[in-house]
């Protein structure tokens, strides 16, 4: 059986994974709307449960840039940019996120 901290750093790699392939689906043209408007709750949902869990390993600067990332990504008052500051705040988050799989460590304490 894994332990709570096994499942969670599972779930958030593939979470970031996720997160990260759909950023760059949008970098390279994404598609319809439809697309962006899930990109989003992918992108919110991932900052969200990320933040939560730096939150709970008490990480105090990466619940916030999480936290930060997930209002600009927020599905509910969408933030209008144009199309190709998009691509640079999708990539610097896709950048963000690949980083953060290999240095965001949970504590040992994270239990649901």
């Amino acid at each position: 059986m894994l332990s709570q901290k096994t499942t969670h750093t599972r779930n958030k790699n593939i979470a970031i994974v996720i997160s990260i392939a759909f950023l760059f689906l949008a970098i390279i043209g994404g598609g319809p709307y439809g697309f962006f408007t899930l990109l989003r709750l992918v992108v919110f949902g991932t900052t969200v449960y990320l933040s939560w869990l730096a939150y709970r390993s008490e990480r105090q600067v990466l619940t916030w840039v999480f936290g930060f990332i997930a209002l600009v990504f927020n599905p509910l008052i969408p933030l209008h940019l144009g199309r190709d500051l998009w691509r640079v705040v999708d990539l610097l988050v896709a950048v963000f996120l690949i980083i953060s799989i290999f240095t965001f460590k949970l504590s040992k304490e994270i239990q649901d």
